[in-house]
């Protein structure tokens, strides 16, 4: 696959993204309990957020975080067939920042919502 002309130019922020995007987040934390099927992985997400994830932006993002070498896509050969997603070491040390970033917002989220208040309140007075 060729390198596009955004991520020669800056590498590191695509991976970012690819790692805090909606559906990024939650697949990687998802699968820091244990290697998921398609389906399950898509239900667990869905239950997560209390709606679903279409099976197009799931593949993306498995197929995003399979390149950056942060997910392992095991198929097996069997009838029907089965095909396992997992963490790399990568993905899990990816996974475990994610993970505390997400409980540091939900920790802090009372002093965001301090602060937006007082900043909407300054900026209607002014």
């Amino acid at each position: 696959m060729a390198v596009s002309e955004n991520e020669a130019l800056c590498p590191y922020r695509l991976v970012l993204e690819h790692v805090t995007s909606r559906w990024g987040v939650l697949v990687l934390i998802e699968l820091l309990d244990r290697p998921y099927r398609f389906s399950e992985l898509r239900r667990a997400i869905g239950a997560y957020v209390g709606r679903g994830v279409s099976e197009k932006m799931l593949t993306q993002t498995l197929q995003t975080l399979e390149r950056d070498g942060l997910v392992h896509r095991d198929a097996k050969a069997v009838i029907p067939p089965r095909v396992d997603y997992s963490l790399t070491g990568l993905g899990r040390e990816a996974a475990e920042q994610v993970k505390a970033l997400a409980a540091w917002t939900h920790q802090r989220m009372d002093d965001v919502e301090q602060a937006r208040q007082a900043y909407d309140e300054a900026r209607a007075a002014s």
